[in-house]
Order: structure tokens, then C-alpha cells, then sequence
């Protein structure tokens, strides 16, 4: 999608801001008590297609609505409603403030926006003063402000809003979450996630329509799908760029927001390197786009510090050749867990002292429920099925009229680590207090719905 045109475009602080949420939840539901949700789409490009086979295929859903600027990609999701037998919805497209339209139109239960970054905010606030519910693919916002200006945006509306983190419900991730909630690791120490994924062939394209993963180094303009709106933004930004892929798990494994808040953060950008590479390697010294200066660091780690004493460590890693991989490891008093060598270790309970031993004995021990009760439903979604998950808790929490299981608060703090590390960064590696989004709300211990 354009990043220019993109489309044709909760809790509350604490206390009585939850019951508020539920009301306003519940109303929902009753308004659709004899049909099924009604649900928009802004952005059907690769990623929207995908949740929204989800969408298609569940029959307490209609979605009525489909906007974005493509005709291509438009055309390409009106097949799944003829592969699914399901009526076409409409269509709304033709300009930048399409997606203003849609949403004026009525008739909407909720929204989901899958839509390039910089839309994300004035969507999901469009969407919610309208009193649709919002489901937004990550991340919440770009600026700090953008983060706040959500968030007072549900707390003013009362509207539902989930931040769509799919890997809190990657199977393996939420066996461990259900480990360190019955205690196998014991208190938490230190955790560590990220994203490091090679997004060299994402964000470099030929830009022909429908050829969206590399052949080519054109971005921008001249690029197609993601190349044409994200790459811009390791040209003009050097930060933790996508951090909620580590952080879901690893904010929930601590309990955040539940009795616990982040503090404080620094992060570090390593030298630039891998994006001019591929330009060079790809279309030669003399291509235009070898003369762009790439301001993201091939490597950054951020270090996060929590109100209980737990540490993090993130990093994001995209504009370098590598196998893809979370790096999580999860560290409490009695062992620790690592995903890159599929191994475990528990004092007193692995084989061997001081032997890693394969994980894979104990997360079929400790499956979560979610994946033992709907592992078959979940069988060809996305991304190993956890985008089935992320859709299937959106829903079932709006027709139950029960808080987000990510709620706002979450995606805020989430997805502002992007703008406190390029704060940290710019300022030297200075640590940078984080904001508390719950205005003291976290101190108060509640149990996460998943």
C-alpha cells in the first residue's frame, strides 16, 4: 500500500474505567444479539488478507465492509468471500479519506486496521470516537503522542480496542506462559525477545503489483506492498522499530500492568550496513538507492528495567542475512527456557545438572488450553496458526462483552518502546523513564484472560 494514501484510504485507568469498558462492550453485543458481528477492514494488502481468511471462515462474523486504495488487493480478497461462499461486502475506495467514509457509513461493530504504521493512531481514533470497536494490528502509533492520544481516546469512548500481538499465542510461547504461572521457573529474573527476521527481500522489491517478497532493490514510489511504505522508515528512523513481537510474551510472562509496569529503558543502534549491501549487491554501486543514507542500525538492543526488578533485553534485528528467530529466554530462580536451541533447563528436575535438555517434553506437558482446544481450527491460519488465536480472542472477547486480552494500556506501552528507544538513542544511550499509561492503575494484580 501506499504509505501516503494508505487507503482509500480496555481498560480504563482502573477501578470503575473497567467496568465502563465492559458496559460499552456489552451494549455491542447486544446490538448484534440477532446476527452476527458486523466488521470493516482498512487495508486487505498481504497482511489484511490473512486475518481475514480468519474472519471469513467464522460464522458468528460478517464482514460488510472493505477499504483500501489497491483495486488489486481488493480484487484478491473478494476471492476468499467467492472461495467461501460468503456475500461480497462493500467496497469503499477512491481516496486518502476513504476510511473516514466507511466508518461514518454506520452498520460497523468493529474495525480491524491493518494498514501501514503511521495509520494506525488516527485510525483506530476514527474508529473509536465513531464507537467501533478496534482491532489494530501492531503497532499502536509511531509518535509518543500517537500513544497517548489512543489512549485517551478509549478512556473518553469507553470502545473496545485490542492491539493484535499474534505471538502471545504461538503454541510454544503460551506452554511457557503457563509454566511460569504454575511456578516451574520459579520468580521471574530476566527475559529476553525480539524480532530477528531478515526483512532485506520486505523491504526491497522490483515493484511490480503482486510480486511483493525481493527481485529487485526499488522502495518507496517505486516499490510495491511493504516496500513501498516501510522501508522509508529505516531510512528516517534508528530505533527499536517493531517490538512488540518480543515484548507481548515477555510483558506478560512479567505480569505488566498486572502488579507490575516498565521503568525505565536505554537501547543501543549498532552501525548501518546491511540495507546499502543488498542495494549494491542487487543493482549495482551506480543505483540511486545506493546513495540512501539508511539511519537504522543493523542491530538494536534495548534494555528495559521493571518496577519488581525484573530485566529485559530486546532486540530488533532485520537488515542482516540470518535464520529468523524471537531469541526468547525466559530466566526465573529455578531454570530458564531458550527458543533458539529448543532447550530447557530446571534445577531438580532436568536429567542432568548443569545439561541443557530438549523443551519439547515439557511444552507438550504444559500445552495451553487455547491450542488443546482449538489446535484443529487453528490448522492452516496464519503464521503456524497464531493468527487464528488473535482473531478468535478479539471476537470472542466483543460478543462476551469482557475486556480486551490485550488491552489498551498493553499496546501503548508496547509499542512505545519505538519512540522512548530512538529518544534514548538520539540523546547518547541515555536511560529514558518510561511513561506510566496506567496512572498508577498496574499496581493492582489481576490475571491475564489467556
Amino acid at each position: 500500500m501506499n504509505r501516503r494514501g494508505v487507503l482509500a484510504g480496555g481498560v480504563v485507568a482502573a477501578g470503575g474505567g473497567l467496568l465502563a469498558g465492559k458496559a460499552r462492550a456489552g451494549a455491542l453485543r447486544q446490538a448484534s444479539a440477532n446476527g452476527r458481528l458486523r466488521l470493516g477492514m482498512i487495508g486487505v494488502g498481504m497482511r489484511g488478507r490473512v486475518l481475514l481468511r480468519e474472519l471469513v471462515r467464522r460464522d458468528d462474523v460478517e464482514v460488510v465492509g472493505l477499504c483500501d486504495l489497491e483495486q488489486w488487493t481488493l480484487d484478491r480478497a473478494l476471492e476468499q468471500f467467492t472461495e467461501a461462499g460468503k456475500p461480497a461486502p462493500r467496497l469503499w475506495t477512491g481516496s486518502h479519506e476513504s476510511w473516514r467514509e466507511m466508518l461514518a457509513a454506520g452498520g460497523l461493530d468493529a474495525v480491524i486496521i491493518a494498514t501501514p504504521w503511521e495509520w494506525h493512531a488516527p485510525m483506530a481514533i476514527g474508529a473509536m470516537e465513531a464507537g467501533i470497536a478496534v482491532g489494530c494490528e501492531v503497532v499502536a502509533g509511531v509518535t509518543l503522542d500517537d500513544h497517548w492520544d489512543v489512549l485517551r481516546t478509549q478512556q473518553r469512548t469507553n470502545t473496545p480496542y485490542m492491539l493484535l500481538e499474534n505471538v502471545c499465542f504461538r503454541r510454544d510461547v503460551l506452554a511457557i506462559t503457563r509454566m511460569v504461572r504454575e511456578g516451574v521457573f520459579g520468580e521471574m529474573i530476566h527475559l529476553e525477545g525480539g524480532y530477528q527476521h531478515d526483512l532485506r527481500d520486505v523491504k526491497f522489491n522490483a515493484g511490480i503489483v503482486g510480486e511483493a517478497y525481493g527481485g529487485g532493490v526499488e522502495f518507496g514510489e517505486r516499490g510495491w506492498s511493504e516496500a513501498r511504505w516501510r522501508t522509508d522508515h529505516s531510512v528516517q528512523r534508528n530505533g527499536d522499530l517493531y517490538p512488540s513481537h518480543g515484548i507481548g510474551p515477555m510483558a506478560v510472562w512479567a505480569n505488566i500492568h498486572r502488579g507490575n509496569r516498565f521503568t525505565r529503558l536505554t537501547s543501543y543502534a549498532s552501525k548501518a550496513r546491511g540495507l546499502h549491501d543488498h542495494v549494491v549487491a542487487g543493482g549495482g554501486p551506480d543505483h540511486p538507492n545506493a546513495r540512501v543514507d539508511f539511519r537504522l542500525g543493523d542491530v538494536v538492543t534495548t534494555s528495559i528495567a521493571c518496577a519488581d526488578g525484573t530485566t529485559m533485553r530486546l532486540t530488533h534485528d532485520t537488515n542482516l542475512p540470518r535464520p529468523y528467530s524471537l531469541g526468547f529466554r525466559v530466566q526465573g530462580q529455578k531454570g530458564l527456557w531458550m527458543d533458539v536451541n529448543r532447550s530447557i533447563y530446571v534445577e531438580g528436575s532436568s536429567p542432568q545438572p548443569h545439561r541443557w535438555e530438549e523443551a519439547q517434553t515439557w511444552l507438550d506437558r504444559y500445552d495451553h488450553a487455547l491450542w488443546s482446544e482449538f489446535a484443529e481450527q487453528a490448522s492452516g491460519a496464519g503464521h503456524g496458526g497464531m493468527d487464528f488465536f488473535v482473531i478468535h480472542v478479539f471476537i470472542e472477547a466483543l460478543k462476551a462483552g469482557t475486556a480486551m486480552p490485550i488491552d489498551v494500556h498493553d499496546a501503548v506501552a508496547w509499542s512505545a518502546i519505538t519512540p522512548l528507544s530512538e529518544q534514548s538513542i538520539a540523546n547518547g544511550n541515555a536511560t529514558v523513564d518510561f511513561p506510566d499509561f496506567t496512572e498508577g492503575g498496574w499496581e493492582t494484580a489481576r490475571a491475564w484472560s489467556f
